[in-house]
């Protein structure tokens, strides 16, 4: 019974996790935007995305990051013969994935509030777009586990990977017009 308890907070904060991860990239992408007005407009944008993505981080999606993990840790203390089967190891390595990817947007976050985020719009946009390949990797592995076809799993990927290059390029051409 423990295990389901476990397994709907897991996926509850996991959720939240994600949303916040979702919204403080956008944060950051208004920010960058937020350099082109003009001064006065900059002044009052730039600030109030800064203290958004602060809140966000420290108050939703760093919790949410650590108690996803810990629920996820008791889940398998439960039932630890997921650990011998090779569908957790690879999603074992894409949550570390998603822990480095939200240590970058905590970098990120640190580079705003000196209001000098190195990297260009573009880029922040597709690493937008990183976390939604990621979470699709964890979920497919969760849910299909070892009947999972790796072949069509890469293949699928990098299809909506490709989808989604392509989208941001169409954007970026849109903007510019």
């Amino acid at each position: 019974m423990n295990y389901l308890y476990f397994k709907s907070l897991h996926l509850i904060f996991m959720v939240c996790w994600f949303a916040g991860l979702f919204y403080v990239v956008r944060l950051f992408i208004y920010h960058k935007e937020a350099q082109t007005k003009e001064k006065s407009i900059k002044e009052i944008l730039q600030p109030q995305y800064t203290l958004m993505s602060k809140r966000l981080l420290s108050i939703i999606t760093w919790p949410s990051a650590f108690l996803t993990t810990f629920f996820g840790v008791s889940m398998l203390i439960e039932n630890p013969s997921y650990l011998q089967q090779n569908w957790m190891h690879i999603k074992l390595s894409f949550i570390l994935l998603l822990w480095l990817y939200t240590y970058s947007c905590q970098i990120l976050l640190n580079q705003m509030k000196n209001s000098q985020i190195k990297t260009t719009e573009i880029k922040l946009r597709v690493w937008n777009e990183v976390a939604t390949l990621i979470m699709f990797a964890i979920i497919f592995m969760a849910v299909l586990k070892n009947s999972i076809s790796w072949i069509y799993a890469t293949f699928s990927l990098v299809g909506l990977a490709v989808l989604l290059m392509i989208s941001i390029k169409l954007y970026k051409r849109y903007k510019t017009k």
